[in-house]
């Protein structure tokens, strides 16, 4: 099986998973934060909504700048702001994932692709392992953003099996 085939499988996977944990963000909460070291409600909900994006960007790209030289963000990404768009956001990203994985090669993904900060590398590694850590870093946050509805008495979706509030196995 090629790695591009095992990247699709875990993209709709975790799309579909995603997707349950975004329709559950409420409208209105969105500067609520459980302490004050955290992400805010509004932000963590946007940057899972924007995740899956990274996987074309990351095929497309050689790199990412976070803090360019000259100020502003080489990431060019616009903030949803309502549950709706988030949604959007989330499948807009994972077409443009999928679309960038049927037309890539194992042999692409085995190329590197830097992390830099003010033009500086703090990562290298190649593409798929990138890849590899972002679904990897989608779970996690997603995992936040179920604690965060938990903690706001808002019902939890399955996501790997049944929660208290969502019995279904898919």
């Amino acid at each position: 099986m090629l790695m591009t085939e095992l990247f699709l499988a875990q993209l709709e996977a975790e799309a579909k998973r995603t997707r349950r944990a975004l329709e559950r963000t409420p409208e209105g909460l969105d500067d609520w934060k459980p302490h004050e070291k955290s992400m805010s409600l509004g932000r963590l909900a946007n940057l899972v909504a924007q995740m899956p994006s990274w996987v074309a960007m990351i095929i497309h790209r050689d790199d990412l700048d976070l803090s360019p030289p000259g100020g502003g963000s080489s990431a060019g990404q616009r903030s949803p702001g309502t549950t709706a768009e988030r949604t959007r956001a989330l499948e807009q990203g994972a077409a443009e994932a999928r679309q960038a994985l049927a037309t890539t090669t194992d042999d692409h993904l085995m190329k590197p692709w830097r992390l830099l900060v003010r033009g500086q590398v703090v990562s290298e590694e190649p593409r798929h392992v990138v890849l590899r850590d972002v679904f990897a870093h989608l779970a996690h946050h997603r995992g936040q953003l179920t604690v965060y509805l938990r903690l706001n008495n808002l019902p939890v979706p399955a996501i790997y099996g049944p929660s208290a509030d969502d019995a279904r196995f898919d």
